[in-house]
């Protein structure tokens, strides 16, 4: 696995040298030694890459990454240029351009938005190939809550985008009173009926970031 760099690695060091995440670093290895794995081992921290702790203005939870074939690359709900858009992203880019008009792209890749500070974290960063929560309950759930709680305490506006029921969850860690949580259903075509479609959580976003002198986030995302 890729390290963490800068302030995500001064936050989360204390992380590493806890008995969960010995082993969840063996699992994972020995994981990726004896089946397919996505994302690729180097593209597991993809999000605090893309993303500096100091940087993040946005929070999006996902819950673990696809687990089709060239697909996942280390960023909740993105797939690489080229690959086909999954159900949930389709919806997203559906309430996307109900909520601001925004051109629906021809891709699926995520990364401009991780680069303007949206953190695209899911909450497990690893799954075996074709077996979806694969690697649930085996650590990673431990090592994503200590990255939200270190976003919690940050001082200064963040937004936090929670779709989904354990997504939604997560809301019970965070308390600081400087922050605005979202929360919708799960954009799957399962439950997007049920009130994801119409919460408008792109602009709410952008309107609480203008009220508190940060810059938006342009969520347009461009054509490949």
């Amino acid at each position: 696995m890729a390290g963490l760099t800068g302030e995500w690695e001064k936050a989360l060091k204390g992380e590493f040298s806890k008995e969960y995440y010995r082993k969840l670093f063996l699992f994972v290895r020995e994981q990726y030694s004896k089946v397919a794995v996505y994302p690729k081992s180097d593209e597991i921290f993809t999000a605090f890459h893309l993303t500096p702790l100091e940087k993040v203005k946005v929070v999006i939870l996902g819950q673990d990454p696809y687990h089709g074939e060239g697909q996942a690359h280390g960023l909740c709900f993105s797939v690489k240029p080229q690959v086909e858009i999954p159900p949930s992203l389709v919806n997203i880019y559906k309430e996307l351009h109900d909520d601001l008009g925004c051109k629906i792209p021809n891709n699926g890749y995520l990364t401009s938005w991780a680069e303007q500070g949206v953190l695209m974290l899911n909450t497990v960063l690893t799954v075996q190939a074709h077996k979806p929560m694969s690697h649930r309950n085996v650590g990673w759930e431990e090592f994503t809550d200590a990255a939200i709680k270190k976003v919690n305490e940050q001082d200064r506006p963040i937004v936090y985008i929670l779709w989904g029921k354990p997504a939604g969850e997560k809301a019970r860690m965070l308390n600081n009173p400087k922050h605005l949580i979202l929360k919708a259903p799960h954009p799957s075509p399962l439950s997007a009926h049920r009130g994801f479609f119409g919460s408008r959580p792109f602009s709410q976003a952008n309107n609480f970031l203008m009220e508190h002198g940060v810059e938006p986030v342009d969520w347009q995302i461009p054509d490949i």
